[in-house]
């Protein structure tokens, strides 16, 4: 049977596990995450690799005909060196949606939520530099977000303080730079207003996915 691998470092990665299990029904998805050694969003690349390598090993025996590196700082930080580690596996990165919350916003004006390490990462800065150079791109901190989703305290995030930081400078698009941050997207929405878009990739990585099956004749009709 085809298996779709998914990996977070906590329990951000099940939100992006259930929207692919509706977007493949007939493929298993494998979840893993590594919440004993929470959290990523503070380490130094070369730890957060390790910390990753270490995570995903039980979908690499698995033989996952695809792995989902379902968490921003992961993917910012050992995403490349996993494809040179294990060139033979499809990793499927997460990464802020830069370039399409640049085509969509009309004020200039942009929003990242996500961990320190994915804002320092140079991935990150990378992604920046080619699609939101015209642009003014705001982060708030969220430092404790991932932390506090994380052991279930997600209603002590004041959601309500960061967002009207963010609509003080006529922010028209929010990307969810962190997939624990899925878990609040509702009220991130509702305080940002109709007008402002809620961007996360769960979606753009489920056609990536059907894709790369395609390509390796693995997704079942």
């Amino acid at each position: 049977m085809t298996k779709i691998g998914v990996f977070d470092s906590g329990r951000g990665g099940k939100s992006v596990a259930d929207r692919l299990t509706k977007l493949f029904p007939k493929v298993e998805i494998v979840l893993v995450d590594d919440s004993e050694n929470m959290p990523y969003g503070s380490g130094r690349p070369s730890e957060i690799f390790t910390k990753t390598d270490h995570a995903i090993q039980p979908l690499l025996e698995a033989e996952c005909d695809a792995i989902v590196i379902a968490c921003n700082t992961a993917t910012t930080n050992a995403i490349v060196d996993l494809r040179k580690k294990y060139p033979s596996t499809n990793f499927v990165g997460i990464e802020p949606m830069i370039k399409p919350a640049s085509k969509m916003t009309r004020t200039g004006v942009v929003a990242v939520l996500a961990t320190p390490s994915t804002l320092k990462s140079h991935r990150y800065q990378r992604l920046k530099r080619q699609w939101a150079s015209r642009l003014t791109v705001v982060e708030p901190d969220c430092s404790q977000w991932a932390r506090l989703i994380e052991i279930g305290e997600s209603k002590r995030i004041d959601v309500h303080s960061a967002i009207r930081e963010v609509k003080r400078w006529e922010v028209d698009v929010i990307v969810l730079g962190c997939t624990h941050y899925h878990h609040i997207k509702g009220r991130i929405e509702k305080e940002a207003g109709p007008h402002v878009r809620v961007l996360e990739p769960s979606d753009a990585i489920g056609a990536r996915l059907d894709s790369i099956l395609r390509l390796n004749s693995v997704l079942p009709e």
